[in-house]
């Protein structure tokens, strides 16, 4: 995603655009690899002098439940990364080494039985992590 791409996504569900939610589109559009909430604290603190790491925290949040971002977790905590470009219901593959993310279409909610009928289902995540053929090797 693009910073505009990013930014019309935040603006269009109504959150102001503030030069600090500037920065974090900017941020997250520069890179492919998965920021924890410290990397992108320590990357703004540089240019906001007084800025909380709860205020950090807070927009990465907004930011994943608007689909702007996407929240993975890891061994070693939680990362975030611009929502990848697929526009249908899909889930990812992630290399443990290199972190590449591949999405796949399979979904293992379609058809699940089980559920009990007085829980309403809204959202749920998927991620099959392993090593991509480059890391095996």
């Amino acid at each position: 995603m693009t910073t505009e791409q990013i930014i019309s996504l935040m603006s269009q569900q109504g959150l102001r655009i503030t030069e600090q939610r500037r920065t974090l589109a900017d941020l997250f559009a520069g890179t492919d690899n998965y920021l924890t909430p410290k990397d992108v604290y320590e990357h703004m603190a540089q240019k906001y002098t007084g800025l909380s790491f709860d205020t950090v925290y807070r927009n990465l949040r907004i930011m994943n439940d608007m689909n702007v971002l996407e929240q993975f977790v890891f061994e070693d905590g939680i990362k975030f990364r611009a929502h990848c470009q697929e526009h249908h219901h899909h889930h990812h593959l992630i290399c443990l080494h290199c972190a590449r993310t591949i999405p796949f279409v399979y979904c293992p909610m379609d058809g699940a039985s089980g559920i009990p009928d007085d829980f309403a289902v809204v959202k749920h995540k998927f991620e099959v992590y392993g090593y991509c053929k480059d890391c095996q090797s």
